[in-house]
């Protein structure tokens, strides 16, 4: 998938086994994937333990945190093999309230336990502290899992305000296109920055995603991009969306 000014994708919002339960391929075969789309790199994204994890929560927490990472250390294999970026962030659940943290490493998770009974501030203040970023994932998504909206712009850096599960034309789960139009007017209300990203579960890629003028050089550089105001395309794998979430344009069919 090429996009005009923007040839480095990245999708910033991905599951792999066995970090997901709700997921269904390795690291390896999601960045496989994510590769022959077009794509620059993959940030992995897995439910931590306040969500769908698969990772058994009695195990140690040093243990946990070790097994929690695999699908990343799967996917940055191949990354390292087929130069193609491979970073990696977590979506920490709160009673299916979700955000994506990105910012630090498995080691700052693992020298930092406290951070399993942080309620939503907490969480945010420990974040902060680390040097990583908040961003509040598809906001406004109604599902059987989510028992209500609830909204938190004090304790967050941005909102994803393109999920490609909603409003991609190939999307087969949770798609409504609503829920973006929704997340969209309020990061503008709230003057906060938005991030794009699929969601994705399997290799059948969506496309959704942040595109750049440049390669990130790592995490820390993505949150730098988001938090700094550089240049940047929002995608659904259709259509190309500034990053105020203003439509740009379609993607040609074969490449979207």
């Amino acid at each position: 998938m090429t996009i005009k000014d923007y040839p480095y994708l990245y999708e910033t919002h991905l599951h792999t086994v066995p970090g997901s339960a709700c997921a269904h391929n390795t690291g390896a075969e999601m960045a496989e994937a994510a590769l022959k789309k077009g794509y620059a790199g993959i940030i992995v994204t897995d439910h931590n333990w306040g969500g769908n994890t698969g990772i058994n929560r009695a195990l140690p927490w040093e243990q946990w945190v070790d097994g929690f990472i695999q699908g990343y250390l799967d996917a940055l294999e191949f990354g390292k093999k087929h130069d193609f970026d491979v970073f990696w962030g977590y979506e920490a659940g709160f009673h299916a309230t979700e955000f994506l943290i990105y910012g630090i490493t498995p080691e700052w998770l693992k020298q930092h336990p406290e951070i399993r009974t942080a309620d939503i501030a907490e969480q945010y203040r420990l974040i902060h502290q680390a040097g990583g970023m908040v961003i509040h994932a598809h906001p406004f998504r109604e599902a059987s899992y989510i028992p209500e909206i609830r909204l938190y712009p004090e304790y967050v850096d941005g909102v994803e305000g393109i999920n490609a599960a909603h409003s991609s034309s190939k999307s087969l789960s949770h798609h409504s296109p609503d829920y973006d139009e929704k997340a969209i007017l309020y990061a503008r209300q709230n003057q906060l920055p938005m991030t794009a990203g699929s969601d994705i579960h399997t290799t059948r890629m969506l496309g959704g995603g942040i595109a750049l003028k440049r390669r990130l050089t790592s995490i820390q550089d993505y949150c730098s991009v988001i938090l700094g105001g550089e240049d940047y395309v929002l995608t659904n794998g259709d259509t190309v969306f500034d990053k105020e979430g203003n439509r740009l344009y379609d993607l040609p069919q074969d490449e979207a």
